[in-house]
């Protein structure tokens, strides 16, 4: 059977009963006009592929999901190579991006080159590009891992694949070590053969969408599939690229759960990011959120 949305209850369900928590935290968790409901999936879709039954925050909860804490309270982004400007997103971008989002503190370590380790590699059958494997890549971020980091995340321009039978893989990660890993190369016209045209403007746009996807899944949150929403899954570009870059009710809630961040300043940082980077329907987006939750 193929995978229908779910239903407006089912939507309330996820997100759980609101009604005991602080009136802003309440108010954003409202599921209003600004949160569409996941549309029905294409042929080539995550879902039409990967069936899935979806994270309640109950069922969060109740998985006793990853929190940091007094001892482990960064976010640690690890260059797997030097990230020449031009070449790939802002890594200053994407750490003030990452701080924002996840209410904490966000440090980039300096590059690690791979040629030294065992990192296995193979050139796709279909683009004819090198990919590394991305278990060699855990196995080294766990070596790696600061002793005050919530987790490590591995960020790479090269092409990615969990194992053979696999095409590719935007990202991956470990749960139980901390740590993940996740290639901006399929975020760059140029892997396409396109003209790169506002290159770094897509790059940073995509790039920020993936860090905040898989960097969520090491807080315990599962995809989404509920709501329209930056949790959803994907298999190609195009699925990806229409994922908003916020989170839906259910999982800022969840969010909310593991870190306790004042929602309302969270929104205004991420606001105030945007409208610096140039991306003003995301700050609108953020301000109108606002004008709802600061009713």
């Amino acid at each position: 059977m193929g995978f229908t949305p779910p239903a407006s209850d089912m939507r309330h369900r996820a997100i759980g009963p609101v009604d005991r928590l602080p009136p802003a935290l309440q108010r954003a968790c409202e599921p209003g006009d600004e949160f569409r409901p996941i549309p029905e999936p294409a042929p080539h879709d995550w879902l039409a592929n990967h069936p899935e039954l979806g994270q309640t925050f109950e069922q969060f909860v109740n998985a006793g999901c990853n929190k940091p804490d007094t001892t482990r309270s960064k976010i640690y982004l690890q260059p797997l190579e030097d990230f020449p400007a031009g070449e790939g997103p802002s890594l200053e971008q994407l750490r003030r991006f990452a701080q924002a989002f996840f209410a904490i503190e966000v440090t980039i370590l300096s590059p690690g080159g791979l040629g030294q380790h065992p990192i296995t590699s193979r050139r796709n059958p279909y683009t004819r590009q090198i990919q590394l494997l991305t278990t060699d890549i855990l196995t080294l971020l766990t070596r790696r891992l600061p002793s005050d980091a919530f987790c490590l995340l591995g960020i790479t321009m090269s092409d990615l694949y969990p194992e053979p039978a696999w095409n590719f893989v935007f990202g991956q990660a470990s749960l139980l070590e901390r740590v993940a890993v996740y290639s901006f190369a399929r975020y760059d016209p140029r892997f396409y053969g396109e003209e790169r045209g506002h290159a770094e403007h897509v790059m940073l746009r995509r790039s920020c969408r993936v860090l905040a996807h898989e960097t969520a899944h090491m807080f315990g949150i599962q995809h989404c599939i509920f709501f329209h929403c930056l949790m959803n899954g994907s298999n190609h570009v195009t699925e990806s690229d229409a994922r908003p870059l916020h989170l839906c009710p259910a999982d800022l809630r969840k969010l909310h759960h593991s870190v306790g961040f004042d929602v309302v300043d969270r929104y205004r940082r991420l606001r105030d990011f945007w409208r610096e980077v140039g991306f003003d329907d995301e700050a609108q987006w953020l301000a109108g959120r606002l004008r709802h939750i600061e009713a």
